[in-house]
């Protein structure tokens, strides 16, 4: 059996939980089957039974292209390029909506059985109206497309799930629930402290961790008004990179400034880091906080938790299939909007709940070190890669 995976993020170029879900889960599958891997960039390599080959997404033809609409320009003619090449495989397997519309060409064009991971959702996403303008109604549009004529539709969460039912018109036998993994070899805990020392973080004092994009999904803005109710003498350190607008961007770096006006230990590392210091920075922290307002699954939640730390995340979306409240972590309530853009209803009372939750374990070392224990122990029984592949590959079996 041959499958095409066709993405938009594949390493190097990874910068969400999307990219780091097509990486884990090709090197897995490769094992299994012939993987060949069609994605955003410049990559060209084979290894085994694993093939990666990037196309052009920077096109000067699009140089004077309005700004918003640009992205979604260059991304449906790098679709269109994945299918130059004979699509050749027997299923073909799509990651988010960059990536769909190559999808469809391919159905449509070569017969392939189409496989679609929902990792998001756009019509829960409406701030990326923001980054796209009038684009996020072509985004939008692509997305549902290649939903509705998918041939199967993996779903990350059963909440993902009821959001496919909820949006699209899709036969609920079409959708099975396959998490998210983790590779558990790569993802333990280490006691190299270098990426601490370079960036400035005190491995011997207290410090709360967020990893992820500054988008408005993440939440990263409710962390920032957090700060002021968190304990002065804990660190605060915000791996946090690759801003979705260039008004979020700012948003950020206000903020930021603003919270060192009072403490002195609020770190901002404003790049996306490589997984060796993130691992660093997993390791050591007392607490990760997942802040999200939307997050179909949340993988930087099982990364922490591999590494042996407690998780103080907003209860949504799929965040309350992998984090147990009390023995895990602590799930903070999110009264959302019922309209876009689905913020806090009060955005003050979710940062100072978010505190809370930080300010407890901070607190209470023993309570940390059995969510610690409990947290490594529940990865490693419900997201092991190997064996998430291994369903993968059986529903790939079915439309054959």
């Amino acid at each position: 059996m041959k499958v095409q995976f066709f993405t938009r993020e594949y390493p190097p170029y990874v910068y969400g939980g999307a990219g780091v879900h097509v990486e884990y889960l090709a090197a897995e599958l490769s094992k299994l089957m012939e993987v060949d891997v069609r994605c955003f960039g410049d990559q060209d390599e084979t290894s085994g039974s694993l093939a990666v080959k990037g196309f052009p997404y920077d096109n000067p033809v699009f140089d004077t292209s309005d700004g918003k609409l640009k992205g979604v320009l260059q991304t449906l003619s790098t679709c269109i390029h994945f299918n130059a090449d004979e699509v050749d495989s027997d299923i073909v397997h799509c990651h988010t909506w960059y990536a769909h519309f190559a999808g469809i060409v391919a159905k449509l064009c070569y017969g392939k059985p189409l496989v679609i991971t929902i990792h998001s959702l756009e019509p829960l996403r409406p701030w990326k109206r923001e980054q796209l303008g009038l684009g996020y109604d072509a985004s939008s549009w692509i997305e549902k497309t290649a939903i509705e004529m998918a041939d199967a539709i993996i779903a990350v969460s059963k909440e993902t799930q009821e959001d496919v039912l909820k949006f699209f018109d899709v036969d609920e036998d079409k959708i099975s629930v396959i998490y998210n993994g983790i590779n558990l070899q790569e993802y333990q805990v280490t006691q190299d402290t270098s990426a601490l020392t370079t960036y400035g973080v005190d491995p011997d004092k207290p410090y709360v961790l967020f990893v992820g994009r500054i988008t408005r999904q993440k939440g990263i803005i409710h962390l920032m008004n957090a700060i002021k109710y968190i304990d002065p003498d804990t660190q605060i350190v915000l791996c946090a990179g690759a801003p979705d607008t260039q008004e979020i961007a700012q948003e950020m770096q206000e903020g930021i400034e603003e919270v060192r006006k009072t403490r002195d230990n609020v770190i901002w590392i404003d790049k996306m880091l490589d997984k060796k210091s993130v691992i660093q920075l997993y390791s050591h922290a007392d607490v990760f906080c997942c802040p999200s307002i939307y997050e179909p699954f949340g993988i930087i939640n099982i990364e922490a938790m591999a590494c042996n730390t407690a998780v103080v995340a907003s209860a949504v979306g799929g965040i309350k299939e992998v984090v147990i409240p009390g023995e895990t972590g602590i799930l903070v309530p999110l009264e959302q909007q019922k309209t876009a853009p689905f913020e806090p209803v009060d955005p003050d009372a979710f940062a100072r709940d978010l505190a809370e939750g930080i300010n407890t374990l901070i607190r209470d070392e023993a309570l940390r070190n059995k969510m610690a224990v409990n947290g490594r122990k529940r990865v490693e029984e419900h997201f092991d890669w190997a064996a998430i592949a291994q369903q993968v590959k059986t529903l790939y079996q079915s439309l054959i």
